[in-house]
């Protein structure tokens, strides 16, 4: 699944997170992201390895980018690379995570008591502080103008491009079999502009069959459920209409230097 330009080479590494590899490029103003099957939960306490799932993110995430694309979402996507690899603008992450719920589970069970699985009448945003050290704890818009996170205005715009990204996504899922039960997001600046960046996939996503409730994202893996790497299997053969390939072992410094082009 190689993209269509010339000349992209691969360059320094410039951040590894718990899922993903961020790598500079020769081309001004990109990055590649490069997909791991490392897996964490419970800000990183637990750690495993989901074979294949980077392959199946960077693939869902590619064709979901796509998506919204053309329901005219601005993302940091711009062609996929490889298996493992997006090519993508760079940005400057705003450290404020977005968590778009319809229907109570995890933590909001926790904090409402209200069952899991009692549907939202609307949708819940709520932002929560990117902080690895500090647990990433929830904050509101107050809290975002002490820390100087994001202005007003840009603030504003977060919330309206994620309820507008989940009015698109969630019939999408649905027509697929699947409910969308909530899902993070992160958004960045780029030169003037705002997108959303990292990925959206079974990770950053909790994802129920609509008939059966069964679970068919990360939760698999935080609960010990068992069939992980099935259930992310089946969200992409949904989603993206074929099966994965079968998994491989992928690791970055096997990454050639030279890439195929941005169109």
């Amino acid at each position: 699944m190689r993209g269509t330009g010339v000349n992209v080479e691969t360059r320094e590494k410039l951040y590894e997170g718990k899922a993903k590899i961020v790598y500079a490029t020769n081309r001004p103003g990109t990055i590649i992201q490069y997909f791991k099957d490392d897996a964490t939960a419970f800000n990183a306490l637990k750690r495993g390895t989901i074979v294949g799932k980077g392959v199946i993110n960077n693939r869902m995430s590619a064709a979901l980018f796509q998506r919204l694309g053309r329901a005219r979402v601005p993302t940091h996507y711009l062609e996929t690379l490889s298996e493992r690899e997006m090519l993508c603008r760079r940005l400057e992450i705003i450290r404020i995570e977005t968590i778009v719920r319809n229907v109570v589970a995890g933590s909001l069970a926790k904090r409402t008591g209200l069952p899991e699985g009692t549907p939202i009448a609307r949708p819940v945003v709520e932002l929560y502080y990117k902080s690895d050290p500090l647990g990433d704890p929830m904050i509101n818009d107050d809290h975002v103008r002490m820390l100087k996170l994001a202005t007003p205005t840009e603030l504003a715009w977060i919330r309206r491009t994620a309820l507008r990204i989940n009015a698109v996504l969630t019939p999408h899922m649905a027509r697929r079999g699947l409910t969308l039960v909530d899902f993070k997001l992160e958004f960045g600046r780029g030169g003037r502009r705002l997108y959303l960046g990292d990925e959206i996939s079974p990770d950053t996503c909790r994802l129920w069959d609509s008939r059966t409730r069964e679970r068919l994202d990360k939760d698999r893996f935080r609960r010990d459920l068992g069939g992980v790497e099935e259930a992310y299997q089946e969200v992409y053969r949904r989603l993206v209409g074929t099966e994965p390939d079968a998994p491989t072992a992928g690791h970055p410094r096997s990454i050639p230097a030279s890439r195929h082009p941005v169109p």
